[in-house]
């Protein structure tokens, strides 16, 4: 692959195109949480959300497992080499491999339904909500295939270098929950809203499939137990699927602890939904376009290249994830109350949601750099250190999900905003620990210049805080849209100008890129 297409201009591009797709996927993903609120009870979603956990569980294990870790490295190896057939070889082994293995999955998550929800995702449910739960369960079952495919279809797309209809992949998802809530649901109640993540999985996968047939590959029809490239996938896959199966376990206690309260799983739920929008706008776009680019960069052996790309993208996490940390927290209540606060979403839903996702947005800034982080230790063909990281912080995350939903209890507190906590805390150590390790391998990680970034983001973001606490108290009165809006406003003018003030070099930079291309225009 030529240098123009892997340099950090290059991925630069290659993340403003995926962070404007994303951004369109969770305005999407926002309407249907609004839809859902709106058209269905907190204790129809709870049940609905709780259904979701398994399906959810098993493709992030496989897909992640296979495609994040495993699939793109080797794939992209081929590719480097100019070697089509053995890439496509791979893939459609990889492709019949997954067909396979989730339908048999999917099948038995049908047929252990009950004693799953009964015994470990849902104990503390009214048998009515469990009964309701098992049914939903069977029924979002189905979509663990076309999600496990699509996922396959992403990795191909994007070692490709081709981001834009995987990045919009998810917005189909959340078209097909639209569709559930709005045409199904009057009709079928919350089973419309199961039907419609089945819809979504397969507009998932539909979205992609002119991207995929441009590439002109080949399909062979082969498990390739005797294909050394899926060998390694396999080998890479293993520590991977273990540690993410290590953090569904996290998720699924903190469902079950939540399910003592009536709504925990729902707030939750829409909490952390909530702080994802801005984690995957800020995060995975970047992280999307430069997992290509590190693993071009290893498999030439140029592992300075893959010191600068990650300092560059470490930066740009934290530039971006700073002051959208601080907003969330400031306006957590008029944000909540003015996207989802009608019909059935009471405000006691809204303090429920806001206070989870107070909780959820103090780890914001780890969950973006986290993102990029695991991607390169993924692209030197290393699942090893950050499951034996991950595994323990999420085993430590367990046991701060029971000691601080306890303590918030006895503060009389909200106590999932305790199961929230932990997630931030366990995620801040987790990626504290994999920089350390990643700063001696790579030599350094240019130190001076992330420093700096810091101490800008910090006193931009210091700057906007007070700018929007006297936005919040000088206007207490005002409706909902108006206080969120202008308050979002405000922040990012505040936060700008100061980048400004502090000549930070990437909005220079990005500020040049913009005047040349109007000049051109």
């Amino acid at each position: 692959m030529s240098e123009n297409k892997t340099s950090t201009p290059g991925v630069a591009r290659a993340a403003g195109t995926v962070m404007l797709a994303f951004f369109f996927s969770q305005l999407a993903g926002l309407a249907a949480k609004i839809l859902i609120g709106r058209n269905f009870t907190a204790n129809d979603v709870d049940a609905f959300l709780a259904a979701n956990r398994p399906s959810e569980a098993l493709v992030f294990v496989m897909t992640g497992g296979i495609f994040v870790s495993s699939f793109i490295p080797i794939f992209v190896k081929y590719l480097v080499r100019d070697d089509r057939q053995s890439a496509w070889k791979l893939a459609s082994a990889t492709a019949n491999l997954i067909l396979l293995g989730m339908t048999t999955l999917a099948g038995i998550l049908v047929l252990l339904a009950p004693p799953i929800v009964k015994y470990s995702l849902a104990a503390w449910f009214p048998s009515a909500k469990q009964a309701l739960t098992i049914d939903l369960l069977r029924i979002q079952a189905i979509s663990i295939i076309f999600f496990s495919l699509s996922g396959l279809i992403i990795g191909i797309l994007n070692s490709h270098k081709k981001f834009l209809l995987s990045a919009l992949a998810p917005a189909m998802y959340q078209v097909g929950q639209i569709f559930g809530a709005v045409v199904l649901g009057p009709s079928l109640g919350i089973y419309g809203l199961a039907w419609g993540v089945v819809i979504g999985s397969i507009l998932n996968l539909l979205i992609q499939l002119p991207g995929l047939l441009r590439l002109k590959g080949h399909y062979f029809l082969t498990l390739g137990f005797h294909n050394p490239a899926v060998a390694e996938v396999i080998r890479l896959m293993g520590p991977r699927m273990f540690g993410a199966a290590v953090v569904q376990l996290m998720v699924w206690v903190n469902t079950l602890l939540a399910s003592r309260s009536e709504g925990a799983v729902y707030a939750l739920s829409y909490g952390f939904s909530l702080m994802m929008v801005a984690q995957i706008a800020i995060a995975q776009s970047v992280a999307t376009a430069v997992m290509p680019t590190f693993s071009t960069y290893f498999a030439e052996g140029r592992l300075d290249r893959i010191r600068t790309t990650l300092s560059s993208a470490i930066r740009a996490e934290l530039l971006l994830s700073f002051p959208a940390t601080a907003g969330l927290i400031v306006l957590s209540l008029p944000i909540v109350a003015f996207l989802y606060q009608r019909g059935e979403f009471t405000a006691e839903t809204t303090r429920m949601v806001a206070w989870a996702l107070v909780w959820y947005t103090t780890g914001l800034v780890f969950h973006s750099i986290y993102e990029v982080l695991v991607r390169a230790y993924y692209s030197m063909h290393d699942t090893k250190t950050p499951v034996i990281v991950g595994a323990a912080a999420m085993t430590l995350s367990i046991i701060l999900s029971l000691l601080f939903s306890s303590l918030f209890s006895t503060l009389g507190w909200l106590s999932h905003g305790g199961l929230a906590l932990a997630v931030s805390v366990s995620t801040a150590l987790e990626v504290t620990t994999l920089l350390i390790i990643m700063q001696k391998r790579l030599q350094g990680l240019e130190g001076t210049a992330i420093l700096k970034a810091l101490k800008s983001a910090s006193i931009a973001t210091l700057v906007m805080v007070a700018v929007l606490l006297l936005w919040v108290r000088f206007i207490p009165k005002s409706s909902d849209v108006f206080v969120a809006l202008g308050g979002v406003t405000l922040g990012l003018v505040s936060y700008g100008l100061m980048l400004l003030l502090l000549r930070v070099p990437e909005v220079k930079t990005l500020i040049a890129k913009m005047l040349s291309k109007l000049n051109r225009a």
